[in-house]
């Protein structure tokens, strides 16, 4: 399999890279003083095409493959990983709500794809992490509507989102009995709760509360019962994505350490000439190299329709564990310098500690891994 990007593919790295270099680097510490991040940079974003990779051009979508949306999350994780949240919500939201109704589909797939409206996934419950079939909100036929009850918890974007592609029970138990709605925030019964969060604070990550909230039923994506497969499929492409804006933020982090170590000098040389320093970069540099080329080969199988389940997992599992270990590394090369709050080391970090929980924790992957290689018969999930 070829996975060398194509002149349009490099291009769009390009303009990537030096959006992320002129836009967002230089303003990532100020959003993790919990500052509300402008609606005109999302803007910006989707004049550059990555809110509407996943929403066709008839709706005014860029309508870009996986790969580009891989390569949207690298580059830009390399100034502000926390950016990346809008990439990663409005591909899962686009790709969901390409099942609408048509009605529902005109009127928010332009606004999502312009960035004139934000979207967030509302799956998660207090009750209901890992284990997404098993979540508890409700929603009820009631003539021309649906009314909804529950909570949503850990929601990225749930202080600013204008719409949340939302998952709620209308049958029995289990992953059958789930339906996904297109739920506008302004509507009445919707409350919002921000969290305190380590890292990601730009996210605005918090819990919704319905409390039998009115939908058109209209807005239900899908048939009834159809929601738990849309999520679980999209989740598949998602985890590369995410593997790839960390991998990002640890690029660049060796990228700095690598000249940093070639202007410090101690006892009477570059440090890059002591081989406890270089040689812990080259292994650095090679653990995120293999993870990023994992999560291009699954994103590359998503394009050609190919099944990629297994290949998700691994890259969501290894690739945010590498980028945390090499920051971390590149920490500790600094010294003291490294540890200080007016370098980025510390926060991309945090932020990328954040992304080992995002879309399922380290040990939901490998289990995900163990069922794909050994059959779910041998699966710690069921």
């Amino acid at each position: 399999m070829d996975l060398t990007f194509s002149p349009e593919e490099q291009a769009f790295a390009d303009s990537m890279r030096r959006y992320a270099r002129e836009r967002l680097m230089p303003e990532y510490a100020k959003w993790d003083q919990g500052n509300s991040y402008p609606r005109e940079r999302l803007r910006e974003l989707a004049q550059l095409g990555v809110t509407g990779l996943a929403i066709p051009a008839e709706y005014g979508g860029s309508e870009g493959t996986f790969v580009m949306a891989g390569i949207a999350a690298e580059e830009l994780g390399r100034g502000d990983i926390n950016a990346t949240v809008f990439l990663q919500t409005h591909m899962i939201g686009g790709s969901i709500a390409i099942h609408a109704q048509e009605q529902v589909k005109r009127q928010w797939l332009p606004a999502l794809a312009s960035g004139e409206r934000i979207a967030c996934l509302a799956l998660t419950e207090p009750g209901a992490g890992s284990d997404a079939a098993a979540i508890a909100a409700s929603a009820r036929r009631d003539g021309a509507h649906y009314v909804i009850r529950g909570e949503k918890a850990s929601i990225s974007l749930a202080g600013m989102a204008d719409v949340a592609v939302m998952f709620a029970r209308t049958g029995g138990p289990g992953a059958r009995g789930i339906s996904a709605f297109m739920v506008p925030l302004d509507l009445p019964g919707v409350s919002r709760n921000l969290y305190r969060s380590a890292g990601g604070r730009l996210m605005q990550r918090g819990s919704l509360v319905f409390e039998d909230v009115r939908v058109p039923a209209d807005h239900l994506i899908g048939e009834e019962g159809g929601g738990f497969h849309q999520v679980m499929e999209a989740f598949d492409f998602n985890r590369a994505i995410i593997a790839l804006a960390c991998l990002g933020a640890a690029e660049q982090s060796l990228d700095e350490t690598i000249e940093y170590a070639r202007q410090r000098r101690t006892f009477g040389k570059p440090l890059a000439l002591h081989e406890g320093v270089s040689f812990q970069i080259a292994e650095h540099l090679t653990l995120v190299s293999a993870a990023r080329w994992l999560a291009y080969h699954c994103l590359a199988l998503r394009d050609r329709d190919q099944r990629h389940t297994r290949e998700a997992a691994m890259c969501k599992w290894m690739g945010p564990k590498a980028a945390a270990e090499a920051i971390h590394a590149c920490i500790i090369l600094h010294g003291w310098l490294g540890y200080d709050m007016d370098l980025p080391l510390q926060q991309r970090l945090r932020d990328v500690v954040g992304n080992e929980i995002a879309d399922g924790t380290p040990e939901i992957m490998k289990a995900i891994v163990v069922r794909e290689a050994f059959g779910r018969e041998y699966s710690p999930l069921r």
